[in-house]
């Protein structure tokens, strides 16, 4: 190698020491040790150091074609040790306002979220539910006013035809073998009659809540 490779090897290992301390204190930062399992810390610094030399190593790469010297180390220790010294307190600092910041930012937006998008949302779901289950109401109603109509035509209409009827009826000589069936039969047809009681009792029941 050059001088000039050699030289600039020796800046590009210098701040990828000190990047690495930098890094270092990130990702101590947001693991939180102490409050993490074992395996779990285990895996995350299996993949942080990973990172770490691969990253070492393309930039060694790209500085002198990946060959690897004895002063390298030393560069990298000098890097670390500066930041260490000079930048880590700064750093710190910088860094514990960021989380800070982004932590204010999120909070806020999702407060403007929940605001303007959320609440609305909910309102407005809230209103067609509302329209939707009041027009039903209204159709029931409407439909229970018109039955109750054609019920009272029918009965008015049909009233002489039902005099003739129980008229007939009472001078039908098989009214005798119809009663007998009738009273055998009573009791499913007085289920039948509950069954649709309570059925019309629920639906009534439901749409006056």
């Amino acid at each position: 190698m050059s001088l000039s490779v050699q030289f600039y090897t020796m800046l590009a290992m210098i701040a990828m020491g000190s990047f690495f301390g930098g890094t270092l204190d990130t990702y101590n930062r947001f693991l939180q040790r102490r409050n993490r399992k074992r395996w779990v810390v285990f895996v995350h610094d299996v993949l942080f150091w990973l990172f770490q030399s691969l990253l070492l190593f393309y930039v060694l790469f790209l500085v002198n074609a990946g060959e690897v010297r004895f002063y390298i180390f030393i560069a990298l220790l000098c890097g670390f040790a500066a930041y260490q010294a000079l930048f880590k307190n700064g750093y710190l600092k910088l860094l514990e306002w960021c989380i800070q910041a982004a932590c204010r930012t999120g909070r806020f937006t999702a407060g403007m979220f929940r605001l303007l998008v959320f609440r609305p949302a909910k309102g407005f779901v809230l209103l067609l539910f509302a329209l939707f289950l009041g027009a039903g109401r209204l159709l029931y109603t409407i439909v229970k006013m018109m039955a109750k109509m054609v019920i009272w035509i029918l009965k008015t209409g049909l009233k002489p035809f039902s005099a003739l009827g129980v008229f007939l009826w009472r001078i039908n000589p098989l009214r005798a073998s119809f009663d007998r069936f009738f009273m055998k039969t009573a009791g499913f047809w007085k289920t039948i009659q509950n069954k649709f009681i309570k059925l019309k009792n629920r639906i009534g029941r439901f749409f006056k809540r």
